[in-house]
């Protein structure tokens, strides 16, 4: 009987913040592939784009007109996931099978910046703090609506991930319930506090820099790198060394930092196959029920589809749907690569 190479041979890890498991089959990483190629669009685009809904001064599909905004800039999206008005609703608690209630909550719209033709990475640190402030206000004033418990701050990147619009934006859906993936990651962190007495990813990120396998970058105040757990082959996660609870709880060095590791780890992200890499990223922390919530420690995950170049992409399917996560590449591999890209954009470079 041969002796267990976690490089090598097939095995699940165990992910604590969800309670799951995802399979790792190291050794499916060397077959050569056949499957789907799609075209890389190159096209360059244009600082200022007349028929963008998102660009400043002009018309959005409601008719509204942007203001000639100069740095980030919020309104409420014109096709709101959510809606704000309260609903007379009776739950049938003797229902099984047919179970639903109304949902109430605001969605926004962040644009980043008034260049259509930027990203985070071709941003200065300096424009990306600005949206960090912007995301803490939002967190706030959207917090501080009586019936909002959850401020979910994400952003698709990239026609693959769903975007429909090229131009700088992400998005906040705040609403009156804990999302799934939420209430599964709280459940999680605060049985771990309760047991410890400590947040689960403070003890987490130490074991990480100690072990120094799957870490991409590290500042003052933030770490980033490829969970042990990792589903998507360049997933990552940004982690803050201090227990904040919260983005409203950075000082201005960790807001600094904060914005400096996004620059770095989007920059690296775009050189791995010199490419606008897309991705779904969002922020995780304390809801805003008015609960105290010590069990919470801020962090960011990043989820690319991407897998052997800027034309081919892992797919969620067979074994995913109907059994677990699975992926070929190890996280300690995706590590590797992504740590070894430069922090200088390719565009730049060539």
């Amino acid at each position: 009987m041969k002796n267990f190479d976690i490089n090598e041979d097939p095995h699940r890890r165990y992910n604590p913040l969800i309670n799951e498991w995802v399979l790792v089959s190291p050794h499916r990483s060397k077959r050569p592939w056949q499957g789907q190629n799609e075209t890389v669009t190159s096209d360059a685009l244009p600082e200022y784009d007349p028929t963008c809904y998102l660009c400043p001064g002009n018309v959005r599909a409601n008719g509204m007109v942007n203001p000639d905004y100069e740095s980030s800039f919020v309104f409420e999206n014109d096709f709101a996931a959510l809606k704000q008005e309260e609903i007379a609703f009776e739950e049938n608690k003797n229902q099984t099978f047919f179970r639903a209630k109304p949902e109430r909550g605001i969605s926004r719209v962040v644009c980043f910046s008034p260049k259509h033709n930027l990203t985070l990475p071709e941003m200065p640190a300096e424009a990306i703090e600005n949206i960090i402030h912007t995301w803490q206000k939002e967190y706030i004033d959207l917090g501080n609506v009586d019936y909002i418990n959850h401020v979910q701050i994400f952003e698709n990147k990239g026609s693959v991930m769903g975007c429909s619009n090229p131009h700088p934006h992400g998005q906040i859906w705040a609403q009156s319930s804990l999302p799934t993936e939420v209430e599964k990651t709280q459940s999680n962190l605060k049985a771990y506090f309760d047991k410890h007495n400590k947040t689960l990813l403070e003890d987490y990120v130490k074991e990480e820099l100690n072990l120094n396998e799957r870490i991409v970058i590290e500042n003052d105040h933030f770490v980033a790198l490829v969970p042990f757990w990792a589903i998507w082959p360049y997933e990552t996660m940004v982690v803050s060394k201090r227990n904040v609870n919260k983005i409203t709880d950075f000082t201005e060095m960790e807001v600094t930092d904060f914005a400096v590791i996004l620059k770095q780890l989007t920059t690296k992200y775009d050189n791995l196959f010199e490419t606008t890499f897309p991705y779904s990223s969002g922020i995780h922390q304390s809801p805003t029920d008015g609960e105290l919530h010590p069990e919470w420690h801020f962090h960011m995950h990043f989820y690319p589809p991407l897998l052997r170049s800027a034309t081919v992409k892992k797919f969620m399917v067979g074994y995913e749907m109907m059994g677990e996560s699975q992926r070929d590449i190890t996280p300690e591999k995706s590590a590797e690569i992504l740590k070894n890209q430069s922090n200088v954009h390719y565009k730049i470079l060539t």
